[in-house]
């Protein structure tokens, strides 16, 4: 079945996605501010919402007087997302083989996703399947990670929980679906040629991810975003029954002391690096 094994990864991670979405939601804010400020949704626009997680992109469409659909892989995300924006259409379903033209809400003025199109087994079908269902001069616009090394949200902290692994499972070869797929800027706009979008740019997107409300200094925010990622809920899922309660309690404790190493001007704090991409779709004819 095509993307059934990120399927499956989504379908095991979301649960924590959606417990801490406001975590999420607020770390990532700069994200989607800027896919926001180069998508110009605007009044009457209808726009497709590509692994649409638990929605923060479909309320600001809403927001500006559009009508928005989202399509996410994950049942739990989508349940999420039509919760928390009842005026759109959620989707459970995988972008690149839904026949997303022949939903009531295309063609679609506007595509947009906040890392949500990375894990496609074949992006050019994917994106090709996206464009079908699109209107003439259509605008694409999302955020995907640049490479591992300059991204600490990966990292941060992980080597405290890989010090007590008995083996760590291969690194995905370059290109393989998974958060760094795009991280390549030549192959981002390859995809998108291929798959038929004109007018492609890919820019830089440097923001700060910063942890903690106003009093919280955010270590325990990090620690959850990393155990909620897929690398951390196989660590987890490996060293908490291995450790036992008190063995887990204490690496969990010498994780908070690592992280907290980073808390800069009472925040734990780390940069993100993205590409913002934009392109067209032409015309269709």
């Amino acid at each position: 079945m095509v993307n059934e094994a990120m399927r499956q990864v989504w379908a095991e991670t979301a649960p924590s996605w959606v417990e801490h979405e406001q975590v999420f939601d607020r770390v990532g804010s700069a994200a989607a501010d800027a896919i926001l400020a180069v998508a110009g949704i605007g009044p009457g626009d209808s726009v497709l919402d590509v692994g649409c997680g638990t929605g923060a992109l479909l309320a600001a469409a809403i927001d500006a007087g559009a009508s928005a659909t989202g399509v996410d892989i994950s049942a739990a995300m989508t349940e999420a997302a039509a919760a928390r924006v009842p005026a759109a259409d959620v989707l459970f379903a995988d972008a690149q083989t839904e026949d997303l033209a022949s939903l009531s809400t295309a063609p679609f003025d506007r595509v947009v996703s906040r890392h949500g199109v990375m894990f496609f087994d074949d992006p050019v079908g994917a994106f090709a399947n996206i464009r079908r269902a699109c209107s003439d001069g259509a605008r694409l616009a999302f955020v995907c990670w640049r490479t591992l090394a300059e991204n600490p949200t990966f990292t941060l902290g992980a080597p405290v929980l890989m010090a007590r692994m008995p083996e760590l499972p291969p690194m995905p070869p370059p290109g393989a679906p998974g958060p760094m797929s795009l991280a390549e800027p030549e192959r981002v706009r390859g995809v998108l040629g291929d798959s038929g979008w004109a007018d492609v740019t890919v820019e830089p997107l440097d923001y700060e991810f910063v942890y903690g409300a106003e009093g919280d200094d955010g270590v325990d925010e990090r620690v959850t975003m990393l155990l909620g990622t897929p690398m951390g809920q196989a660590m987890a899922s490996t060293l908490e029954p291995a450790l036992g309660p008190d063995g887990w309690a204490a690496l969990l404790d010498e994780l908070r002391a690592e992280v907290r190493k980073h808390v800069v001007d009472g925040h734990v704090r780390h940069p993100a690096a993205c590409w913002l991409v934009t392109a067209s779709s032409g015309s269709r004819a």
